[in-house]
């Protein structure tokens, strides 16, 4: 990763992902101007899919939820370059492929400093030809050997201690090679020990429960023991 620094702001890019200009990546403007985008969806605010010359890419703007999400949007407490969320995502991101985890690889990283705060966003892979798992579920019903993979991947990024603060079904995809994949770090970490690793499971099989209600996903609690079987 090479590593731009100016007066108030990082970058830090792959120079064999990302060979258009960095301080423009982050802008969708600039991807609008160039025709290069590929499509949007909405979440806590746009995340922009975009063509560069290397890789289709989804380019995410860091946002708040909660409550607090509605009176500061998007700016966070600056306590150094190396502890900004966009740094952070980059990193585990880089530690979770080398661990061998189906994961978006990451493109770019920038936070901008703005007195005691500061703004973030990322780049990463659009993993091509990807649906998440509740726009599956809406169609038909996984076998037994697709949630053994997901499982599988769940297993590695614990392997390597990653605790994925907001597992759910909506952050794992599968391509059209049935293979799975995890997306959105975004405030996960590496945290030792074991303790915690069950309540991702929860999280997960929460989320199932919820979209079974809310979407009329086709799954069933037994299906989840698949998921979680070694």
């Amino acid at each position: 990763m090479k590593h731009l620094q100016f007066e108030n702001q990082s970058i830090w890019y792959d120079e064999t992902l990302l060979v258009e200009d960095p301080k423009q990546g982050f802008d969708a403007k600039f991807w609008q101007r160039n025709d290069k985008v590929l499509g949007s969806a909405q979440g806590r605010g746009t995340t922009w899919f975009v063509q560069t010359d290397k890789i289709a890419a989804a380019l995410r703007h860091y946002r708040r939820g909660g409550l607090l999400g509605k009176l500061v949007s998007d700016s966070y407490w600056f306590s150094g370059w190396e502890k900004t969320r966009s740094y952070q995502e980059l990193q585990l991101l880089n530690t979770l492929i080398e661990a061998g985890v189906n994961v978006p690889k990451p493109i770019a990283a920038r936070a901008v400093k703005s007195g005691l705060t500061y703004r973030a966003d990322l780049l990463s892979e659009k993993i091509p030809n990807a649906k998440d798992l509740v726009t599956i579920l809406q169609e038909k019903p996984l076998s037994k050997e697709m949630y053994q993979k997901i499982g599988d991947e769940i297993r590695k990024m614990h392997a390597v201690q990653v605790n994925h603060t907001d597992l759910n079904i909506h952050n794992i995809l599968i391509d059209d090679k049935d293979k799975a994949w995890i997306i959105d770090f975004d405030k996960c970490f590496v945290q030792q020990g074991d303790h915690w690793k069950k309540g991702n499971w929860n999280r997960l099989k929460r989320s199932f429960k919820k979209e079974l209600e809310k979407k009329k996903i086709y799954w069933e609690l037994d299906d989840f023991k698949y998921i979680q079987a070694e």
